[in-house]
């Protein structure tokens, strides 16, 4: 149930707290203009205010753990209360972009650096409207017009301080201690996010990298036990066999005996004589 009214009241809570910043802006950009139309705004203030309230009180009473999840939101209870405590202008801001904040970080479709980009613009121009609303009476304030009041807080916020402009007034500086907190807070969280990527960025690479050496080393493997295999399935090569055929004699001829009486002997050597035959 939590979940679901949590779900459903995202959106029209998103619009009333843009509501509520036109309705926080146009009094401080327009003083002159028609009384009815600074109550209205301040009506309508009041009104986003209980909305976000209300929604906290639901959300209290659907929750399973009551206790529990007044322990996990106190920035909730304190943005519906501090408004309740001292009626001010300035409180009711505060507690909205808490409220606001808190259900922007809830939303599934909401990135990291949407929520950085819109916190960084949200803080900057209810920072300027209201430091230009404390310090535009103040007698030895140098912030008097929106575009002091926006470059002011772009320097804060950046933590530059060129000190051309400066709140004298003790709600400005107040004002500039919370701006400049949360610009070292929100440039932190960028930093983060950008060294967060990169870093995810060399593992991804790295992976693949690695990957690819497995892969390599598996099909390195592969052919070694292909090798192994085929060296083992084939036979062991044989001697060569001798030449098959039919054996020939030698060539058959008359067999002349020799002549009887002496040998004859070579010129100038006295003949042999023969050997005689032995009777019978």
């Amino acid at each position: 149930m939590k979940d679901r009214w949590e779900e459903r009241t995202q959106m029209p809570l998103l619009v009333l707290a843009v509501a509520f910043g036109v309705a926080y802006a146009v009094p401080i950009v327009a003083p002159g203009a028609a009384p009815w139309v600074h109550r209205l705004c301040t009506h309508l203030e009041w009104a986003v205010w209980a909305a976000f309230a209300v929604d906290y009180l639901v959300r209290l009473v659907l929750a399973p753990a009551r206790w529990a999840f007044v322990r996990s939101h106190p920035l909730d209870l304190l943005a519906v209360l501090l408004p309740m405590v001292q009626p001010l202008r300035l409180l009711r801001v505060v507690s909205t972009l808490l409220l606001v904040g808190r259900r922007a970080r809830m939303a599934p479709q909401i990135t990291l650096t949407t929520y950085v980009a819109g916190a960084v613009v949200g803080l900057m121009m209810f920072g300027s409207l209201a430091v230009l609303h404390v310090e535009r009476d103040a007698p030895n304030g140098n912030i008097k017009t929106l575009g002091d009041a926006v470059w002011w807080s772009f320097t804060t916020m950046t933590t530059v301080g060129y000190g051309d402009h400066a709140p004298t007034t003790g709600l400005g500086r107040v004002l500039a201690v919370g701006l400049m907190l949360s610009g070292i807070a929100l440039l932190g969280v960028v930093t983060a996010n950008i060294a967060a990527w990169f870093i995810s960025r060399f593992e991804r690479d790295d992976a693949v990298e690695r990957r690819q050496t497995e892969l390599l080393e598996a099909l390195t493997r592969e052919v070694r036990e292909l090798r192994a295999e085929v060296a083992r399935l084939s036979p062991a090569p044989e001697a060569p066999a001798p030449a098959s055929g039919p054996v020939t004699a030698p060539a058959s001829g008359p067999v002349i005996a020799p002549a009887s009486g002496p040998i004859p002997a070579p010129d100038g050597a006295p003949g042999v004589p023969a050997p005689i035959a032995p009777r019978s």
